[in-house]
């Protein structure tokens, strides 16, 4: 793989997931970002820092974007200008319309936009996912996800809905996301939200919500996200039952993942360390679709589709009805 430039933009917690990811590729990175831990960053993983974001963009292969949500479109829209690929992370913007301007500039700038959405790349959802496109669950008919961690104090921004979009946006869109993935486009929204979204969030605060979504093909999922107080446990699950058979994952159980019914036990996921993280397996794809490889498992248009689900679920919980959605661009959901 060629070795690329890429221009970093944020210097908090995702940064710090990316940029050893970039380091281990061998890219070449330059960090810009308006905080006193940027130069502490950037020397930890042998990466230079820039004094501008025009400084960090010129002459990048890529912009790897991990600032806060609200700033994603315009950050995104000057990178694609200057002609270079974008990883964005999750969600691509705020709102439908930005993404999908994002993305439209991206095929007209003959560069490629990428979400970040990682969870396609954690093993147990990848095993899934080959489980239901190979038909090994049958005919799926239900299906639930639940993502649990604590309320992000540790940045003001998620309290503040204007710019991170809430838990509705920020959290559940990688649920949002996986469903879509799996069981096709999502054609109706039925949501709720609950809890604190006022910025700073006060000590304890906790916020849930909820989505049942209906899939083109019949298909009923429900993601539930949590913001929970500061000692709970990071976790995830998922609950898929079809007519050959059921699978169960809790990341916080042993063995994480379960399988009943017709599909054969030694098809399922073994608990323990699965070795590379799915940041690097993530940005590896990326990285070599950058330098003209194959297109990863995750499109710009699968971003502006996930921000247009999750903007449906705001609307549902914000009016208490159901939202129905069409298809339209290349199979996006409106």
């Amino acid at each position: 793989m060629a070795e690329l430039d890429i221009a970093l933009i944020g210097a908090g917690g995702i940064a710090r997931t990316h940029l050893p990811a970039w380091a281990a590729l061998g890219a070449r990175v330059r960090v810009y970002a308006p905080d006193p831990h940027t130069a502490t960053l950037a020397h930890e993983f042998g990466a230079t820092t820039a004094d501008s974001l025009h400084d960090a963009i010129s002459g990048a292969d890529a912009v790897d974007i991990c600032t806060p949500t609200d700033t994603h479109h315009d950050i995104a829209l000057t990178a694609i200008a200057a002609g270079a690929h974008v990883l964005c992370e999750k969600p691509l913007a705020l709102g439908a319309a930005d993404a999908e301007e994002m993305a439209d500039a991206a095929d007209a700038a003959g560069v490629r936009l990428y979400p970040g959405h990682v969870v396609r790349y954690f093993p147990a959802y990848a095993r899934l996912r080959a489980a239901v496109a190979g038909g090994e669950l049958g005919r799926v008919a239900v299906a639930r996800f639940t993502r649990t961690g604590r309320y992000p104090t540790w940045s003001r921004w998620f309290a503040d809905p204007g710019r991170s979009g809430g838990i509705l946006i920020d959290q559940m869109i990688h649920d949002l996301d996986i469903a879509r993935w799996l069981f096709g486009e999502v054609i109706r929204v039925h949501a709720y939200q609950r809890g604190h979204f006022t910025a700073p969030a006060p000590a304890g605060a906790v916020a849930t919500g909820g989505a049942v979504l209906t899939h083109e093909g019949g298909v009923i999922s429900q993601v539930v996200g949590v913001w929970a107080p500061p000692a709970t446990r990071f976790r995830t699950t998922f609950h898929v039952a079809g007519t050959g058979g059921t699978v169960r994952y809790d990341s916080l159980a042993a063995p994480g993942l379960r399988v009943t019914g017709t599909v054969a036990e030694e098809d399922g996921i073994p608990a323990g360390d699965f070795g590379e993280s799915p940041y690097l397996t993530q940005i590896r794809e990326f990285a070599e679709a950058f330098a003209g490889g194959p297109a990863p498992r995750v499109s710009a248009r699968d971003g502006v589709a996930a921000v247009r689900i999750a903007e449906a679920a705001a609307h549902s919980a914000r009016t208490g009805r159901a939202v129905e959605l069409t298809a339209t661009k290349e199979g996006t959901p409106t």
